[in-house]
Parts: structure tokens; C-alpha cells; sequence
């Protein structure tokens, strides 16, 4: 069985008007943060750069997940969006270790701001982001656009914080406030984007899904009239929201067409109950040898100086595809 992700037409649409909105907000803020001497203004700069590019990549992903299955890629280029999410989240990372390491050194060698030219274009921020981070949230359950929507939720957060700093240096002439607010900038990106990062390696690393509880599902399947045992399960993403299934499913002795009603069953309670439409199940009438649960290799015996595998006899081969 299969089911392939369809990227939006809608979700690309507000891409490319995140990516022209984004490049527009960099020049302006790079521009007036070297006028105003503003660091926080100029870790905004960078962090939109940042923004840009993972705005970027989310949409190459977006493309390349429309592309067909191939015999060359047979899943398609469905992880192309976590794999962009995975280093989009990294390059926030590092830009925040860089903000951090900025910040401390402005803490020794103060610089004066001009904290009302920081909040006008602070304010500007707010808006734009604001706004790109509300297009991008009704498709945030995609792990690709989620990384996205933390990128531009998190600008939305520290471009105020900005705002407020700007206030508080106009009041109490307070430098160190400047630099302070990049050090609380920083641990919010680096935070939203450590979430990300475990998130999408541990798709990449073909974890079992978070939520899903391989003991229950093998309780399940093996819960199905004419299943004596289940064995080699495992359970892994394509992406955040497509999951596939693989396992060895021992029957009763039976006909080839009481397996097909076998594997409908099973399968009828893998898509209704855990939301896994992808799967490939090997029928065996008798047992395979396992090792940890997995079905243990044939042993090659060798002969003459080639190879031999022995294959059990007594197995029946079905695959729900």
C-alpha cells in the first residue's frame, strides 16, 4: 500500500511571498543597524538571512517532493523537507552560538545605539514576520514548513523584544541593554531549533515514530484470527506525517486467499488505528529463525570456494503493497 505526500500549490505560493517579503526586511534592517550601531538590529539582519535561506530550501524541498518515484529512488524524494529541516535548524544554531559570542564581546566594549531608529525598524519586523509565520502555521504540520514557521515565530518574538530594548535604552541610556537582548534572542533560536533538529535526525536515523507504540501495534496485528506470531516489525517515517511499516507475519496453516483476507485485516488496522498506509508484510506458514526479534540471514555454506544459501522450504511470500 501506498500513499506519497502531494506538496500544496498554496503552501508554495506563500514560499515565494515569504521569500520576497524576507529579502526586502534584510536590506532594511542590515541598512538601518549599521546607521542606529544597533547589534540586536544587526543579529536580526543575519537571522533573516538565515530566514531567507531556510525559506529557500523549503521550497527546493517543496519541488523536489512533487517529483515521481523512480527505480533509482523508489520513495520518491519524500525527505527532501525533513532533510531541509534538519539543516535549516542547524544553520540557526550556529547563528545563534555566533550572536552569543558577539553579545558577550559588546558586554566589555559597549556601543551606542539609537534606540528610535531600532524601534521603527523593529516595528516593521514585527509585521512582516508576524505575518509569514500566520501564512506558514496552517501547513506547520509538515516538519519542512515547521522549521520555517519556528524561524519566522521566533523573529516575531525577538524583533519585539528589540522594540522594547530600543524603549528601555531611550529611558535609562542603559548600552549593555543592546547586547543583552541578542544573548535572549539567541537562546530562543537556539532552543526552537534544537527541537527541530532531534525531531528530523531522528527521522533520518529511521526511528520509530513519536506517538507510535511498536508493542501495541504488534499486539494488534497479532490480535487478527489466524496470526500465530509477528516478528521483525519495524515501523520508520518517510516524512513527519507519512509512515511505513515492514514485519514477518506467521499464519495457521491456510490457502493463499484466506492470506490475502489475512493481510486486509492487518492492514485495515494499521491504517484506521495507527495511520500507517505504506506497508510491506511477508506471510510465512512456518516461523522464521530470529535474532532480537529481527529474522536471522541464511548461513552460506561454502562449496568449491563459492557460496551456497540454504533457504527453509514451508514459506509462504505475501507483500500488501
Amino acid at each position: 500500500m501506498h500513499m506519497h505526500a502531494k506538496p500544496s500549490g498554496g503552501m508554495q505560493r506563500i514560499l515565494k511571498f515569504s521569500l520576497a517579503l524576507t529579502a526586502m526586511y534584510i536590506a532594511a534592517t542590515l541598512f538601518f543597524g549599521l546607521r542606529a550601531h544597533s547589534l540586536a538590529l544587526i543579529s536580526e539582519a543575519g537571522h533573516n538571512v538565515s530566514d531567507f535561506a531556510a525559506l529557500g530550501l523549503s521550497f527546493v524541498a517543496v519541488w523536489l517532493q512533487a517529483r515521481p518515484a523512480t527505480d533509482q529512488r523508489t520513495f520518491g524524494y519524500q525527505r527532501a523537507g525533513v532533510l531541509a529541516g534538519f539543516v535549516n535548524a542547524l544553520s540557526l544554531m550556529v547563528l545563534a552560538v555566533w550572536i552569543l559570542v558577539t553579545a558577550a564581546q559588546r558586554f566589555f566594549h559597549p556601543v551606542t545605539v539609537e534606540p528610535h531608529l531600532m524601534m521603527m525598524v523593529a516595528a516593521a519586523g514585527v509585521l512582516m514576520n508576524g505575518a509569514i509565520a500566520g501564512l506558514l502555521y496552517k501547513f506547520s504540520g509538515d516538519v519542512n514548513i515547521r522549521s520555517v514557521f519556528l524561524h519566522m515565530l521566533g523573529d516575531t518574538l525577538s524583533t519585539a523584544a528589540v522594540i522594547v530594548g530600543g524603549l528601555l535604552i531611550s529611558v535609562t541610556h542603559l548600552q549593555w541593554i543592546d547586547p543583552l537582548l541578542s544573548v535572549i534572542i539567541a537562546g530562543m533560536i537556539f532552543m526552537s531549533s534544537w527541537s527541530i533538529v532531534r525531531e528530523t535526525l531522528h527521522i533520518l536515523l529511521e526511528g520509530t515514530p513519536r506517538g507510535i507504540d511498536l508493542a501495541e501495534i504488534r499486539t494488534a496485528m497479532k490480535a487478527v484470527e489466524g496470526v500465530v506470531n509477528v516478528h521483525d516489525l519495524h515501523v520508520w517515517s518517510l516524512t513527519s506525517q507519512s509512515h511505513a511499516l515492514s514485519s514477518h507475519v506467521q499464519v495457521i496453516d491456510m490457502q493463499l486467499v484466506e492470506c490475502e483476507a489475512v493481510l486486509e485485516r492487518i492492514n485495515h488496522h494499521l491504517r484506521d488505528h495507527f495511520g500507517i498506509h505504506h506497508t510491506t508484510i511477508q506471510v510465512e506458514i512456518t516461523d522464521c529463525p530470529t535474532v532480537d526479534g529481527c529474522s536471522s540471514p541464511p548461513k552460506p555454506d561454502v562449496v568449491d570456494g563459492h557460496s551456497h544459501h540454504h533457504h527453509g522450504s514451508g514459506h509462504s511470500h505475501s507483500h500488501a503493497h
